[in-house]
């Protein structure tokens, strides 16, 4: 953020690790919040989410349902939002309109006696509504008196197609632009109720009958023959050949979850779906918001029911439109689309469905539908999709004007507002002066919550959260292993070190085998975890440790280099040395041959640096750039240098580190190899202070562009690069001239980037998922502010308690 003015009403010294729990009275304040537009674009009716645990409140809090959001005097729109449907409040929404890179501060209160929903406008609706007053002949109600809207509904066995017993024969959702049913029986297809009026129209739909609304009316129509089809949007199973929509189940409830101003949405749980010679329990939940066409559906099933199709109702005479998938973040969201002449109403109508590019396994069609081909998640999948109608108001008559709304939406969903909060919860645990016992605190809590919150669900075969899939040998788990295992022996707590050695060890088989570790792939990432094998076999001796990291070293004695000597990044990345792998490889290797080798390989591992400083290093501001090409053969490399286009904080966060951990293992005799790594210390020290943001004491995303309004602060390359300078003036590496720009960096993250919750446990917030080069991923500025930010990453989690840990030590 470039102002962060919200922030410095109190975030002036670090606080006591233990929780303080303010007590919060009516119209008392428990956020304030920057929100930015990253966009040199307006972005009109932005819905805002916050998750009411991140605000400070706790689970059942009743003051979930007694938010508002206040700019100065004004009441913004806002809602409370039950996710779950357990009747307690998950998550606050709040609408706002932004220009192009504005940014606007909002405060967060407590206010039971403000009906702030009544304030505002109704511009979303979801319901459901059955006959009443007749009976059922056969699979016909008949003789009904009219309709009731319920709230949930599980149609009775006889309810088929047309049994004239739901209105308009199935759930409708809407917001004030364009509205939707889901056919509630065997045909499971989406479809379109367009308008001539941006107000809500569902209410009045189908409560003089099924024929009326496919006709033009004063509200508009039913605008989308649907057919044996998906309709717009739909679900199903992809069997190879053709679309199997959810049609053969047991049967259904539905249910009303929100019929709000800001947000609806209803669930369908269809139970026994015969999909592939299984029965699977499937549950979708479908959302719509404030000013927009697009409705989200997440999916949750029992069990995978094999390749799942999302798509649209194929037309003659229509065309498929692919988005964009030459875009460099795999998590980036694009589309496929139909446009023509479609509609009931012979005049123009687009629909499309929106995906994250790398779930994508193939687009493909079948006689009735245009199909995205899905890889899903192990227990389910969100997307979106969407419909335009060239009588809507403002309505889209042309292709090109389709497209442009599309690539714009496609944006705004890769790229959200950027946020920044401060709870009251934060401030009052943000008190008192930085000590050094106070920083060890906070890499003690933030342990603890780390291991609340994952369980062993980074031990092998269990799963694991930030892969949203089964735990497997990762270079994260070994660095947050560590990161807990220095608390444990910086503050003598065995437990820590316990939990540690449980989850590395899990990996480890009798034999020294390394479960899901293959050297063949070459590839360097794979080594980091290592490190912590080195660990156990120092405390243990115990053979198997030695043996598993054998099968590492020999790795490293194979793996391909550049022509000087350079490591590899992977094999599958030829010619390439990233930042990422001198961190991932050269601790690993320098400790290795320290216990094993006589320190016979402490020069390999020094020269990997040279390298990477001889090539990577820009002369001007003395940083380094993420990767090089030596054979400038990459799509992503500068044809001349080799080099990629940005300096990405992370990547030269695990330069910084691996400085310092390369330097434990250089034994004293080895002068020259320390001199050089020393002289490399203080050029990069150097670089860091002249690129530290002057008002928050942490670092850019891209280390060089603070002005952007997309760039944001980003803490795990702030917490490597506060571990960096920590741990080298500890040593000795560093003088003490840089201990004010570590000090006011670990403070910055403290304020910048810790919540603090109130069951007592801490978030780390505003990380970088994850980035990369190659296969679509191409180095750029757009590349590194579309990648996911995420809560509580062990990219940053793991050096936040390092840094702790460091700074601790400093303070002493």
């Amino acid at each position: 953020m470039k102002t962060n003015s919200c922030k410095a009403i109190a975030l002036t010294s670090l606080l006591a690790p233990s929780l303080a729990v303010a007590a919060l009275s009516s119209n008392e304040s428990i956020a304030t919040v920057e929100l930015t537009n990253p966009s040199d674009y307006q972005r009109s009716d932005e819905i805002v989410s916050f998750d009411l645990f991140d605000l400070g409140l706790r689970e059942n809090d009743p003051r979930g349902n007694q938010l508002v959001a206040m700019e100065g005097d004004l009441s913004l729109p806002s809602q409370s939002v039950d996710d779950d449907g357990d009747g307690s409040f998950d998550r606050f929404i709040v609408g706002l309109d932004f220009t192009p890179g504005q940014s606007r501060e909002i405060e967060i209160l407590v206010a039971p006696k403000v009906a702030n929903a009544n304030a505002f406008p109704k511009r979303t609706q979801a319901e459901i509504s059955r006959a009443v007053g007749g009976k059922w002949v056969g699979q016909v109600y008949e003789g009904g008196t009219g309709f009731e809207n319920v709230q949930s509904l599980t149609p009775p066995a006889q309810h088929k197609d047309h049994s004239l017993f739901v209105r308009y024969e199935g759930l409708g959702i809407e917001s004030d632009k364009v509205a939707y049913r889901v056919y509630l029986d065997r045909r499971n297809g989406f479809d379109i109720f367009s308008k001539t009026k941006h107000e809500l129209a569902l209410h009045n739909i189908g409560q003089d009958g099924f024929e009326s609304y496919h006709h033009l009316a004063d509200w508009g129509m039913d605008t989308l023959k649907v057919g044996q089809s998906l309709g717009t949007g739909g679900y199903g199973h992809w069997n190879g050949k053709s679309v199997d929509i959810v049609s053969a189940v047991d049967g259904w409830d539905a249910t009303i979850k929100e019929n709000a101003h800001l947000q609806s949405s209803f669930n369908i749980k269809y139970k026994g779906w015969e999909i592939a010679g299984k029965k699977v329990d499937l549950d979708a939940t479908l959302s719509m918001q404030a000013g927009s066409h697009l409705v989200h559906v997440d999916l949750e099933y029992s069990e995978v029911p094999g390749p799942i199709a999302i798509g649209l109702v194929k037309h003659a005479g229509t065309e498929l439109i692919e988005g964009d998938r030459d875009i460099s973040n795999f998590g980036a969201w694009t589309y496929i689309a139909s446009w023509g002449k479609q509609s009931l109403n012979d005049d123009y109508l687009g629909m499309a469905v929106f995906f994250r590019k790398g779930s994508l396994e193939k687009i493909t069609q079948d006689d009735s539908n245009y199909v995205a081909v899905v890889e899903t998640g192990n227990t389910g999948y969100d997307y979106y999709f969407c419909s335009t109608w060239e009588k809507e108001p403002n309505g889209i008559g042309s292709k090109e004007a389709f497209v442009a709304y599309l690539d714009r939406q496609m944006e705004k969903l890769t790229l959200p507002v950027r946020r920044e909060v401060v709870t009251t919860l934060d401030l009052a645990n943000k008190q008192g002066p930085l000590t050094a016992e106070r920083a060890l605190g906070y890499s003690v809590q933030m342990s603890e919550s780390e291991m609340k919150r994952l369980g062993y669900g980074l031990a092998l075969n269990q799963y694991d959260p930030d892969r949203e899939g089964i735990a497997k040998w990762t270079y994260t788990t070994g660095l947050l292993m560590q990161a807990i295992d220095d608390t444990a022996a910086a503050t003598q707590r065995a437990d820590l070190r316990s939990y540690a050695d449980k989850v590395m060890n899990s990996y480890v088989e009798e034999d020294g085998t390394i479960t899901g570790y293959n050297a063949k792939s070459f590839n360097i990432d794979m080594i980091n975890s290592g490190k912590y094998l080195l660990r156990l076999w120092e405390r243990s001796k115990d053979e198997k440790y030695k043996i598993a990291s054998e099968h590492l070293r020999a790795q490293l004695a194979d793996h391909p280099r550049t022509s000087e000597g350079a490591f590899w990044h992977k094999q599958i990345y030829p010619n390439q040395l990233w930042l990422d792998g001198v961190y991932m490889g050269m601790p690993f290797l320098a400790h290795y041959s320290q216990l094993f080798e006589d320190g016979s390989e402490a020069k390999t591992a020094v020269h990997e640096f040279e390298i990477a400083r001889k090539h990577m290093r820009d002369s001007k501001t003395g940083l380094y750039y993420h990767g090089w090409d030596e054979s400038r053969e990459q799509s992503w490399a500068d044809k001349k240098t080799g080099l990629s286009a940005e300096f990405w904080a992370r990547g030269y966060g695990w330069y910084t580190m691996a400085l310092v951990d390369v330097m434990d293992f250089l034994p004293e005799s080895q002068k020259d190899l320390r001199k050089t790594m020393i002289k490399l210390m203080v050029e990069v020290a150097d670089s860091l202070v002249g690129v530290q943001d002057p008002d928050t004491g942490t670092w850019y995303q891209v280390l060089d562009k603070p002005e952007h309004p997309a760039n944001y602060t980003e803490s795990s390359s702030s917490s490597m690069f506060v571990y960096f300078m920590a741990k080298a003036i500890n040593e000795g590496y560093l003088s003490d001239k840089y201990k004010d720009a570590v000090i006011k960096g670990y403070q910055g993250m403290v304020n910048e980037f810790i919540t603090f919750h109130a069951d007592g446990s801490l978030s780390l917030k505003d990380v970088c998922k994850v980035a990369g080069l190659g296969f679509g991923r191409d180095g750029s500025f757009d590349y590194y502010m579309k990648e996911d930010i995420v809560d509580n990453g062990p990219h940053g989690v793991g050096p936040f308690i390092l840094a702790g840990v460091e700074v601790s030590k400093l303070l002493k």
